[in-house]
C-alpha cells in the first residue's frame, strides 16, 4: 500500500512516499520558494538527488509537479494507487491522536488557526490542494501536538487567569510530538522494554525535550503555547521573562509584532553569536576563538542539561536519554557538552562511541546510571504509519 506523507510550509512543500507496512521509502522531495522568485524542487530517487528549477506560483502548481514526478518515474501507474495521504499539522489543540480528515474537521480546523497562525492556515492549504487532485483518497491529519496531550493540568496550565484557558485555550501544547513519539517507540522496541522512562532530546534549528513515563505517556515537554519557549534554538529565544517584551517596545519604539519577530527570528544562536543560526557555524566559530560563539554553545548546552535534570526528577529517575534531529544526531560536541553538565546524575558517555553522525547507537558507558542513545528520527515514516493504520481500519 502506497502512503504519502506531506508537510506544507508557507513557501515549501515536503513529501515522502512509502510502501507500507514495510516502511520502504520510494521517493521523497522538497519544493522550495513557492510563490517566490527562483523557485525549484528536488527529488531523491534510488539514492540519486535531482534538482529542477521551475516556476512555482503556488502550492497547487507544486502538487501538480509532484504528481507528474510520481507518474513519470513510474512510482505509481495511476493516482488510485495512492491509498492514503498523511498531512503534518502543527497545532491540533486538544486532539490526542491522528484523525481522518472529514468535513467535520475541515469545518472546525479554522478555529485553530490563531493557535499557530504561521503554520495551520498553510497546512489547510496543503490539505485543500491535495483534495482537489485526489478527492477520493483518504487523508489524515497528524498533529505535532497530539502526543503531548497526556500531560496533566499541573504541567500544561500556566499560572495565568484560569479564564484564559477556558475562553482562549491558553495552555502548553508542546510540539515535535511526532518526532518524540517515533524516538520513544524506537528505543522501546530496540531494548525490548515497554516500561522505560525516556527523555527525548529533539535538537535542531527548533528544539524541544520531552519526558515520557513508563506507560509511554508524555509527562511534560519544553515547548509551550507556541514553539518559542523552552530551549535556546536557531533563531528562537527559548525561555525569557515576558516583561522584556514591553521593555524593548519602549526602548526601541517597536510594536509587539516587531518584538515577537525579533524573539522568533533574530534570537537564539543567531542573536547571541551574531554569526549564524546554524549550529555548525557556531561550532566552527568557537573553534576559531569567537567568544560569542563559545558562549552560545555553552548557554545552549546548559539549557538542555537543565531540562533533562528537571525531567529526570519529574520521572523519579529516567532509564534512557535519547538525542535526535539535526543537532542531536550529528553534533558529538553538543552531546558531550550536555552530558558534561549532568555529572550529578551519574551520566557518562564514551567519547569514541559518541564520535558518530546520524547513526543509531548507544553512546553511554557501562557504568553510566542512565543509558544514552542517538536515535535518528523519522517524522515522515511516523505520519505514514498513522495514516496506514487509519486506512486499514476503514
Amino acid at each position: 500500500m502506497k502512503i504519502l506523507s506531506v508537510n506544507a510550509g508557507s513557501s515549501s512543500l515536503k513529501f515522502t512516499l512509502f510502501e507500507m507496512p514495510a516502511g520502504e521509502e520510494l521517493i521523497s522531495g522538497t519544493f522550495e520558494r513557492i510563490g517566490i522568485n527562483n523557485s525549484f524542487y528536488s527529488i531523491k530517487l534510488n539514492g540519486e538527488k535531482i534538482k529542477k528549477e521551475v516556476e512555482l506560483d503556488n502550492h497547487k502548481t507544486a502538487v501538480k509537479y509532484l504528481i507528474d514526478e510520481l507518474l513519470t518515474n513510474k512510482i505509481i501507474v495511476s493516482l488510485e494507487e495512492l491509498e492514503g495521504i498523511g498531512h503534518r499539522v502543527l497545532n491540533g489543540g486538544e486532539y490526542n491522536k491522528s484523525i481522518i480528515i472529514d468535513d467535520e474537521f475541515l469545518n472546525v480546523f479554522p478555529n485553530y488557526f490563531e493557535l499557530a497562525p504561521l503554520h495551520n492556515p498553510v497546512n489547510m492549504v496543503g490539505i485543500e490542494v491535495f483534495k482537489e487532485y485526489l478527492p477520493n483518497t483518504l487523508m489524515t491529519a497528524v498533529f505535532d501536538t497530539s502526543f503531548h496531550q497526556t500531560m496533566k493540568k499541573t504541567e500544561y496550565l500556566y499560572a495565568t487567569p484560569y479564564e484564559w484557558y477556558e475562553n482562549y485555550g491558553v495552555r502548553k501544547y508542546g510540539y515535535h510530538g511526532t518526532s518524540h513519539r517515533y524516538v520513544d517507540l524506537t528505543i522501546r522496541e530496540h531494548l525490548g522494554q515497554n516500561d522505560l522512562k525516556v527523555i527525548t532530546c529533539h535538537l535542531g534549528n527548533g528544539s524541544s525535550i520531552t519526558a515520557i513515563n513508563s506507560k509511554g505517556e508524555v509527562v511534560d515537554t519544553s515547548m509551550g503555547f507556541t514553539p518559542l519557549v523552552g530551549l535556546i534554538m536557531g533563531t528562537r529565544t527559548g525561555d525569557i521573562d515576558a516583561s522584556i517584551i514591553p521593555y524593548i517596545m519602549k526602548k526601541e519604539n517597536k510594536t509587539v509584532d516587531e518584538v515577537m519577530n525579533d524573539l522568533n527570528k533574530k534570537s537564539g544562536f543567531l542573536g547571541i553569536s551574531g554569526v549564524s543560526s546554524d549550529s555548525r557555524d557556531i561550532e566552527n566559530g568557537a573553534e576559531e576563538g569567537n567568544e560569542l560563539c563559545d558562549l552560545t554553545q555553552k548557554m545552549a548546552a546548559r539549557r538542555v542539561a537543565n531540562y533533562v535534570a528537571m525531567y529526570n526528577n519529574l520521572l523519579e529517575g529516567s532509564d534512557v536519554i535519547c538525542f535526535t534531529a539535526g543537532i542531536g544526531e550529528n553534533s558529538a560536541l553538543t552531546r558531550q557538552m550536555v552530558i558534561d553538565n549532568l555529572k550529578s546524575l551519574g551520566v557518562k558517555i564514551d567519547p569514541q562511541l559518541n564520535d558518530v553522525r546520524g547513526k543509531f547507537r548507544k553512546i553511554s558507558t557501562e557504568d553510566s546510571k542512565i543509558m544514552v542513545y542517538i536515535v535518528p528520527t523519522n517524522e515522515e515514516l511516523m505520519i505514514a504509519k498513522d495514516t496506514y493504520e487509519l486506512v486499514t481500519k476503514e
